[in-house]
């Protein structure tokens, strides 16, 4: 699947993605991108969070490619039972937190603390860090396994955002072209 054929919906996490994260880079680059936005993104709602993905997905022309970091994976995956069937193409997780951290975070966060488990209804690519300090690697590999993603290993790249280094980050840009190569 070329980016061109598809609405790429771009879902950041908490306090959202700034001008040097990779997200808004990729935004800025693919033409049929689009942030889905969030109310309060500092203090995230799981009803309002997940209505907003839910409705971005659901109101889109063309097929739908989610591209989620952090807390926005696990909205994604939270609004998932409510995408209108076949609507999503594929999905680009990036760093999702795991439950341990998000119990252990100073913020209440809104209902995000217990992940979905159950399989994803369409393709997706979970893409995790060996040292990212909001999930140990064995968490992404347990939630790619629930959800029926494939696993990236990205080895030592932190939370892989910009703090971490990571803001035009090509190795991303590259695993996300190949994932759509592999879509219908």
């Amino acid at each position: 699947m070329r980016s061109s054929d598809a609405h790429i919906l771009i879902i950041p996490g908490l306090n959202n993605s700034g001008q040097h994260h990779w997200q808004t880079r990729w935004e800025q680059k693919l033409s049929t991108a689009r942030r889905v936005a969030q109310e309060d993104w500092d203090n995230p709602d799981h009803a309002s969070w997940t209505s907003a993905v839910r409705d971005a997905v659901n109101g889109a022309e063309k097929p739908v490619i989610l591209v989620a970091h952090s807390l926005g994976a696990l909205a994604a995956a939270h609004a998932a039972p409510g995408f209108t069937p076949g609507k999503v193409a594929g999905a680009f997780f990036v760093a999702p937190p795991s439950e341990e951290w998000m119990r252990a975070h100073p913020l209440p966060l809104g209902g995000f603390e217990t992940h979905p488990r159950d399989p994803l209804p369409f393709p997706s690519l979970l893409v995790a860090s060996r040292n990212d300090p909001h999930a140990e690697y064995s968490a992404a590999e347990d939630l790619a396994n629930a959800w029926g993603s494939a696993l990236l290993d990205a080895g030592e790249a932190g939370h892989i955002n910009a703090d971490s280094g990571h803001g035009p980050w090509p190795e991303g840009l590259m695993s996300f072209a190949a994932f759509l190569n592999r879509l219908k």
